[in-house]
């Protein structure tokens, strides 16, 4: 059974919080909700409206957004509405009662390339996944079903996937001008479909995120502490956008070593060297001084 857990984040608007979740909850819908009748396929919506400065209710993907009326402060009672949030999800019970009217989700997907020649990445026009995944066999992929049948073509080499995309590598057997609308329309309609991308047991098993998080939370130095936040900040983004994933593996304070896990396109990438000395080396010792000496990047 999934276990849930409740990130809060600030909009731009101080009436509107988001209870960010470790899992999708809807498949591929948005609701919003403004009262209580709105919201009878919702069970968890119509309990949120019991809470009397709840004003609107909105569901999608991996969070949940309420407006509130100003008759409280979020500081006040968002921490009570997280818990509330928190032991709703892990009851079991439905979130929203999706009806299931058997037409294909619309969804449209692109192919584009990555400084990695072996790996192509396909963006999808939606969130399909909560968090990161990758599989280098078919044997770790036994529960994505996606992964499971990229790994069903022979020059299917590695899989990662992230929240609207998919990064496939491949053996050089193949050339993209060949396959690379086949892998496009492959995965276009295995979403399309609204099947599931990975399993909910994977999400235990796999989350290549939570490693990091546990250590931030609980036991790195503060100097690791400031490394993974400029990582998170500066490099994660720059490096999922050409297909990849970046995470901090371990600080060593008597080399000053950066030691990090390179994933997706970046790894084995003929360029990573180059990124990793001249962006993110260079990076860190410009913001953390003769802390960093040296960064070290390991293939995921």
């Amino acid at each position: 059974m999934k276990e849930y857990t409740i990130t809060v984040v600030s909009t731009n608007n101080p009436n509107i919080l988001k209870f960010e979740t470790n899992h999708l909850l809807t498949s591929h819908t948005n609701f919003e909700f403004k009262n209580i009748d709105e919201a009878k396929n919702s069970p968890l919506a119509q309990q949120l409206f019991y809470l009397p400065f709840i004003k609107t209710v909105y569901i999608s993907g991996n969070f949940i957004g309420l407006e509130r009326y100003d008759i409280v402060a979020w500081d006040d009672v968002k921490d009570e509405v997280a818990q509330q949030l928190v032991e709703y999800l892990n009851s079991g019970e439905p979130v929203v009662i999706e009806e299931n009217t058997g037409k294909p989700v619309a969804v449209t997907v692109y192919a584009e390339v990555t400084p990695n020649p072996t790996t192509m990445k396909f963006v999808a026009s939606r969130k399909i996944v909560a968090t990161a995944f990758e599989f280098k066999n078919i044997d770790e992929a036994k529960d994505s079903p996606l992964a499971l049948e990229l790994f069903q073509l022979p020059f299917v080499k590695q899989v990662f996937i992230d929240e609207n995309y998919v990064s496939v590598s491949k053996y050089d057997v193949a050339e993209w001008e060949d396959i690379t609308m086949p892998l496009r329309e492959l995965i276009r309609e295995f979403i399309a479909a609204g099947k599931q991308v990975v399993s909910d047991t994977i999400e235990q098993q796999t989350k290549v995120a939570a490693p990091v998080e546990v250590e931030k939370a609980v036991s790195l130095d503060d100097t690791s502490k400031q490394i993974v936040d400029i990582l998170e900040e500066y490099v994660k983004p720059a490096v999922a956008s050409d297909g990849g994933n970046i995470l901090f593996q371990s600080y060593e304070e008597d080399t000053k070593t950066v030691n990090v896990i390179l994933q997706g396109a970046c790894s084995g990438c003929p360029s990573s060297t180059f990124t990793l000395k001249n962006g993110i080396e260079t990076m860190l010792k410009n913001m953390m001084g003769d802390k960093i000496n040296e960064v070290v990047a390991v293939n995921g």
